[in-house]
């Protein structure tokens, strides 16, 4: 089943994710903007750093949904080095690593800054497990609109989990 996202700018959102992962675990990126990526909140100023990195690799009108990107690369960054498996979906790789059906739960239901924060959490927990999953699904989970699109996701990422537990 695929899902289609919501913002795809000059490139799939799934070639960017891929491109934001491998900026963000390389050895060239630097140390410190990294850290500064990873130490971003919601409800603190967005450091300088995200914006230097937004404007050289997000795509055109990622502004629009300031956000959501916020916690994207916030997300990705606490992963590093080890972020993206495109192989691994979301649902698999939580249930692999331990995640509580009732925090799965919390995040398909949640929305706006509370789905971020639990993302955020999501990435910090697959982080301490070593584990890293499909970025797509956290980027669609954040930015897909369309209702029946983003149940379709739910509803994928449930039954890897389930099917993995």
């Amino acid at each position: 089943m695929s899902v289609q996202p919501v913002e795809q700018g000059e490139q799939p959102l799934s070639s960017r994710v891929a491109h934001i992962a491998g900026v963000l675990a390389s050895g060239q990126f630097p140390t410190g903007d990294r850290a500064a990526l990873r130490r971003m909140s919601l409800d603190q100023p967005i450091p300088l750093t995200f914006y230097r990195f937004a404007f050289r690799h997000l795509p055109d009108g990622w502004e629009r949904r300031l956000p959501d990107w916020v916690t994207l690369v916030a997300g990705m960054a606490i992963m590093s080095p080890h972020i993206h498996r495109p192989d691994i979906g979301l649902g698999k790789a939580l249930a692999q690593a331990g995640f509580s059906e009732a925090r799965l739960e919390r995040l398909l239901a949640a929305q706006g800054d509370t789905r971020r924060t639990l993302l955020l959490r999501v990435a910090r927990f697959a982080a301490a497990k070593g584990t890293a999953f499909n970025w797509n699904d956290g980027a669609n989970l954040l930015l897909m609109t369309d209702t029946a699109k983003r149940e379709q996701l739910h509803l994928r990422i449930a039954r890897d989990f389930y099917q993995n537990l």
